[in-house]
């Protein structure tokens, strides 16, 4: 099978960062899907990865953790879908990942794909829309069914890929969603996708969100860096709860979390998968449950930008494009 992978960890800039090649196609096991990969999306989880360090990797590593396709062939323990079956889905961090013709991946973390979106716009939304969910379904306990309808939320660092599906989700939950831009294109970009206030996360965000009548905030989600800790600290409401996507190594102190009886919960979508935890299957609920809520036309698509065909310079470009950190919604990669 095409594959677009890396032997060499190197800056983006470089072109040997990705390589075009043939590797062996992959035959479906136990559990597993075979996928044929009609689109992908670059997340800033694939540029992490990318970064330079030191190794060389034989055979090429394939990287990509977001998809969509058609299931080509099942294993024999498959129960949930069959080959014709259009999907979507984030995958594992631990396999071998989507940037290639087939990919493996369990059945329990794939979703059947919206039927009202293409395949790129389905590509945009698995990772993004599994962190989000997670992050404030299943970490901070928001009700997703509206029982917490008129709670605040601050989402720092909207406008990206995570914040993006994470406003519709809150939107959807009955939340009050107060989120944060700082460029005049993606102020409009979350103003667009329903959040109720917006502030400048590059300025004095305390004195913001004050200055709209919230002295404190329920909920807390940095979807971001962890530069904004002291100021999530300062706006959660006492036994409120903080959520965040980011490893720091960053100061974090926790006086004031002690103080206010706040909680702090990490976020990873692999987690599950990594672990193969008993809820396991949890993704594949929450991903069929997004694609009816999209399906309904209460959700949209995050897809920004679309780059044809998927090749090695088109998946330097996109990880070019994130490493800008000024990416707006999602970016994929079609195979044709």
């Amino acid at each position: 099978m095409k594959a677009v992978a890396l032997k060499h960890y190197l800056p983006i800039d470089d072109p040997n960062a990705f390589l075009d090649v043939e590797l062996p196609t992959p035959e479906a096991t136990g559990r597993d899907l075979l996928v044929s990969i009609k689109a992908v999306s670059i997340n800033p989880v694939d540029t992490k990865v990318r970064k330079p360090k030191d190794g060389v990797e034989d055979p090429p590593r394939i990287l990509g953790w977001d998809a969509s396709g058609i299931v080509e062939a099942v294993g024999d323990g498959v129960t949930l879908f069959k080959p014709g079956d259009e999907v979507y889905y984030a995958g594992d961090i631990t396999r071998s990942g989507s940037n290639a013709e087939y990919q493996l991946v369990d059945e329990r973390i794939v979703g059947k794909k919206p039927k009202s979106l293409n395949f790129a716009e389905a590509a945009a939304l698995p990772l993004t829309t599994i962190t989000a969910y997670e992050s404030f379904f299943d970490r901070l306990g928001i009700d997703r069914d509206g029982a917490d309808k008129g709670q605040s939320v601050l989402i720092i660092g909207a406008g990206g890929g995570v914040g993006s599906i994470g406003i519709q989700l809150a939107k959807a939950a009955g939340l009050i969603v107060i989120a944060t831009a700082s460029r005049q294109e993606t102020s409009n970009w979350v103003k667009e996708l329903g959040a109720d206030h917006v502030v400048n996360h590059r300025e004095p965000m305390v004195e913001q969100v004050r200055a709209l009548g919230f002295q404190h905030v329920d909920h807390i989600a940095i979807f971001n860096d962890m530069r904004h800790w002291e100021t999530a600290v300062e706006l959660i409401r006492p036994q409120g709860g903080i959520v965040t996507i980011d490893d720091t190594d960053l100061p974090m102190p926790m006086a004031g979390m002690k103080l206010k009886a706040a909680s702090l919960h990490w976020e990873l979508m692999f987690s599950r998968a990594m672990f193969e935890t008993p809820d396991m299957i949890e993704q594949h609920n929450l991903l069929n449950y997004v694609a009816d809520e999209i399906d309904a036309g209460r959700i949209r698509t995050t897809l920004n930008e679309v780059l044809t065909p998927m090749n090695a310079e088109n998946i330097r470009t996109a990880h070019a494009l994130i490493e800008t950190g000024q990416a707006k919604g999602k970016i994929v990669v079609q195979a044709s």
